[in-house]
């Protein structure tokens, strides 16, 4: 986990123009931005992940997981891609819904590559269709990713890769069946991409694989927590900021990140939803993201979580753009 590098824009360097980063880039080197689009719980966020070769985006089996564009890095000896993950595009409710399906939408023309994700199977609907016709509207060199071949009967598969060969959702540069969960096509899909990029330079420093700050990456860990112990019980009006962080050095001398983390919800009955009998779902998944957190980041952590009812904070433009939507 490194440092949030927010200049890093599609097409442009982390650091800005300077000469010294270009003399240093081979003329092999390659780079380039990938966005992933589809509908709402395709796999965006899990293949990102295999990508990047560990987590940097939370995963789940509820529609609507995501809500920002979420960067995973891939750098190897000849090449870096920056990977878009972007909330699924949907019919939206409320104005966070329209302001995730913007996000995902503005990505298409800015990068360098677009994969739309469908599922192998699940019959293609309209939502597909719908988004496949914003892919083809730019020029942008736009892949079919064919996910969750793990999940079909081969009769499934042969099936999709034959609607998708005649033209069910447009033309494409490639056609590629993969499954996200388990690796399996995976090579298949970077091959492809890599084919694609133009020589560039390195977007990020070696090492990073993610440009989000510790205190979004530690929010969104807190909120999967949450989404996966609730299940039915919670809807997605749930929303995580991490306020404060600070870092100390124990009596001990060891390295110690402190987390003041901030769960809101709509309604006073989800606030007892959210911390559960005597707290213990409350509890829990803030072990849980703790240990996940003192995993990946290598250093011991401390986790406050309190929870606060913010009304109807989805329909509010101005509490979303508190809450950083």
């Amino acid at each position: 986990m490194t440092d949030t590098l927010a200049e890093a824009e599609p097409g442009t360097p982390a650091g800005g123009s300077g000469g010294s980063g270009e003399s240093r880039e081979s003329s092999e080197f390659r780079s380039g931005f990938v966005s992933l689009v589809g509908r709402p719980n395709v796999g965006k966020s899990t293949l990102v992940n295999c990508l990047v070769g560990q987590k940097v985006a939370i995963v789940s089996d509820r529609p609507q997981t995501t809500r920002s564009e979420i960067r995973g890095v891939r750098t190897t000896p000849t090449e870096q891609v920056v990977f878009l993950d972007t909330p699924g595009i949907h019919r939206p409710r409320n104005a966070l819904g329209e302001r995730t399906n913007q996000r995902a939408i503005a990505t298409l023309a800015s990068v360098d590559v677009v994969c739309l994700l469908v599922e192998a199977h699940a019959t293609i609907g309209t939502g597909d269709r719908f988004i496949a016709d914003l892919v083809h509207a730019t020029s942008t060199p736009a892949i079919c990713v064919i996910n969750k071949i793990d999940r079909a009967a081969r009769a499934q598969l042969v099936d999709a890769l034959s609607r998708l060969g005649d033209g069910a959702l447009g033309d494409f540069d490639a056609f590629v069946p993969l499954s996200a969960a388990t690796g399996e096509g995976v090579d298949a899909l970077v091959a492809e991409i890599s084919a694609r990029l133009e020589p560039g330079p390195h977007y990020y420093p070696e090492g990073t694989v993610t440009d989000q700050p510790e205190s979004v990456f530690a929010a969104e860990l807190l909120r999967e927590q949450l989404i996966a112990s609730a299940r039915d019980e919670l809807p997605h009006s749930i929303a995580v900021i991490v306020d404060d962080v600070e870092e100390r050095v124990t009596k001990s001398g060891e390295a110690l990140l402190a987390l003041r983390a901030i769960v809101r919800v709509e309604r006073e009955s989800q606030k007892g939803i959210v911390i559960g009998r005597g707290g213990e779902r409350l509890r829990a998944a803030g072990t849980a993201t703790r240990r996940q957190l003192e995993s990946l980041l290598g250093v011991r952590v401390h986790l406050d979580v309190m929870v606060r009812v913010d009304p109807d904070w989805q329909r509010h433009p101005h509490r979303l753009d508190r809450l950083g939507f």
